[in-house]
């Protein structure tokens, strides 16, 4: 009964996010602080090396205490978006409060958010698929249940997939590319699903349809119940979110690929198309995401039972540091395109 409370340890980022709000000022940063301070600086110094533990926890593959870990997120990612929301129509901020507190309340959205409504979305029962689209709601970016279950996990390591990062592809560049051809994609992806199905375009059964309307209605909630100015922030803070989401693509598949077989064919999906990471505290915040090869290879696999490839490659630190090595491309190629190098038969083009 141990094992599944060191999740308790992922609630610190949203509750620090909390603490910014009420307090402001130097707090306003709130999870930033743990995400990409405290947790690269305890990674860096005592789990550079980590030993890597090729086992995910024994037991049935879906327990109860593990689920209600991702279940508590919604509560409480909309307390979070709406105590912010109703802290700047309220009070007086300076503008690097304004600033800190976006940062702050989206680096939630893009965690607790829309990276448990990936976990969530990958279950079978249409109640997990509900909670996905009620997390993935604030960040804006309800297309991303489409795309990255019918689309990413097709299309992993080809030209085809807009989330994974191509060899010396900034992340900067990969935002933009991978922001919109995604959400094109979903698009492309529900028309086939109708096409196949022999149903017209303005049909219930066009999702993405349901997905506008429902962003539109949240926004449109925002600006009645605070104002116009809260809702600018909140497409803000979705926009943060999201920036976080794809910051984690960019590290998770970077210059990564599946060879082409034939015309229009590729290898089957592998584990050594995702970069993994084992360093404990990115793996606890963000619920063995950092497992990324074995999720690829079993995407229903529960969270909990991910393990450690040894045939994945390995990020040379862990994913919040990562992420910041990564805003700076020259350093971030420096480090990782050598690693794609040493990749038996890799060849750096995709």
């Amino acid at each position: 009964m141990l094992k599944p409370w060191k999740y308790v340890v992922a609630y610190l980022a949203p509750f620090s996010a909390i603490i910014g709000i009420y307090f402001k000022g130097w707090y306003s940063p709130g999870s930033m602080y743990i995400g990409f301070i405290l947790i690269p600086i305890i990674e860096g110094l005592f789990f550079k090396n980590p030993a890597i533990d090729f086992e995910g926890e024994p037991g049935p593959s879906h327990s109860f205490i593990h689920d209600l870990f991702l279940y508590f997120n919604i509560p409480l990612v909309y307390f979070i978006v709406g105590y912010y929301l109703y802290t700047i129509s309220s009070y007086p901020l300076h503008l690097l409060e304004h600033i800190a507190l976006i940062f702050n309340v989206g680096l939630i959205v893009g965690t607790s958010g829309i990276n448990v409504a990936h976990e969530l979305g990958h279950r079978k029962s249409k109640i997990h698929h509900w909670m996905a689209w009620s997390l993935l709601l604030p960040a804006l970016y309800l297309h991303f249940f489409i795309e990255h279950n019918k689309g990413h996990h097709r299309y992993i390591g080809t030209p085809e997939d807009p989330a994974t990062a191509r060899y010396k592809e900034s992340i900067y560049s990969f935002w933009i590319r991978s922001i919109k051809d995604s959400y094109l994609h979903a698009w492309y992806i529900q028309q086939e699903r109708l096409r196949l199905k022999r149903v017209a375009f303005f049909s219930i059964q066009n999702t993405m349809l349901w997905f506008q309307l429902a962003t539109f209605i949240y926004l449109a909630l925002v600006a009645i119940l605070f104002s116009w100015f809260a809702m600018a922030m909140a497409i803000l803070v979705g926009i943060v979110g999201t920036l976080f989401l794809e910051s984690v693509n960019y590290i998770e598949h970077y210059g990564l690929r599946r060879n082409k077989i034939s015309p229009g064919n590729y290898e089957p999906i592998h584990e050594g198309l995702s970069w993994d990471a084992d360093q404990p505290l990115g793996r606890i915040f963000l619920y063995e995401l950092t497992r990324h090869a074995d999720h690829h290879t079993h995407a229903s696999k529960p969270y909990q039972q991910l393990q450690s490839s040894e045939l994945s490659p390995k990020l040379a630190y862990g994913y919040p540091a990562s992420i910041v090595l990564a805003l700076i491309p020259e350093l971030w190629f420096k480090i990782m395109n050598p690693r794609l190098a040493k990749m038996p038969g890799y060849q750096t083009v995709l």
